[in-house]
């Protein structure tokens, strides 16, 4: 299966945003990485069909400036934590209070914000994420800004390059996602030291793109680290990932 329907849901100032879900049972929210789509990162490489096999009705946001989500190209759209605003009102909506949650690289901080703003998950994963990229966003904000601003201009194979190549194959709008990186909050240390329940860090063994995944689960009171084959880029694409998120929420 490689897609789903989108259904819609609102964003707190009125953006028309999706979700796709597959399954039945205890929801787990999921939350995709920066230039990509909930179709991309939990459908295709069979991440959602494995943990919804194991009961769980996988709820699977695009974020806005994503996928099939608004894309508004006026910066009054992207105030600060806007991505963890619409988490936050996607769980309302769905009048989801006893559930999972989780994301993958800009969705892992995204769940962040949303656990340091009050959302209370029974669990968590945090995947492709590291402790610099919680404490300190405007590293990676700088890389992509960078690419944004520059396409078609980069070195063949360059890191900039395949992130250019992978934003076409996801039909990507420069300028919504430009506005995406100026939303970006930092998460101080005290914050991640408040949070109670089990979070999972998970981790592409040479993935290093966002600082320490050890680091950050060692930052955590629950924190838990399991690392998987390959690096920012392809840890999301092995089979091992949506095993790892189904083999914790079982545990």
């Amino acid at each position: 299966m490689s897609d789903l329907p989108p259904q819609p849901f609102q964003g707190r100032d009125g953006a028309p945003l999706v979700y796709r879900e597959m399954g039945e049972g205890r929801p787990l929210v999921l939350i995709h990485g920066y230039f990509s789509t909930a179709t991309v990162n939990w459908i295709r490489y069979g991440h959602a069909a494995r943990i919804a096999a194991r009961g769980y009705r996988v709820i699977m946001p695009d974020l806005r400036a994503h996928g099939d989500s608004a894309k508004p190209h006026d910066a009054a759209s992207y105030p600060h934590d806007v991505l963890a605003d619409d988490g936050l009102a996607l769980l309302e909506q769905l009048a989801l209070t006893d559930y999972d949650l989780g994301g993958y690289s800009l969705g892992g901080r995204t769940t962040v914000r949303m656990l340091a703003r009050g959302a209370r998950p029974k669990r968590a994963i945090v995947a492709g994420m590291g402790l610099e990229g919680i404490l300190h966003t405007a590293g990676r904000g700088s890389h992509f800004r960078h690419i944004l601003t520059n396409l078609g201009t980069f070195a063949r194979n360059s890191p900039e390059w395949m992130a250019e190549a992978f934003l076409k194959t996801t039909g990507g709008d420069p300028v919504a996602l430009l506005h995406v990186l100026s939303t970006f909050v930092d998460t101080p240390r005290e914050a991640l030291a408040a949070l109670e329940m089990p979070i999972l860090v998970l981790s592409g063994v040479d993935d290093h793109d966002n600082g320490s995944a050890a680091d950050l689960a060692e930052a955590l009171p629950h924190g838990r680290l399991v690392t998987i084959p390959g690096n920012h880029m392809s840890a999301v694409t092995r089979p091992e990932m949506g095993t790892a998120i189904a083999e914790f929420l079982d545990d």
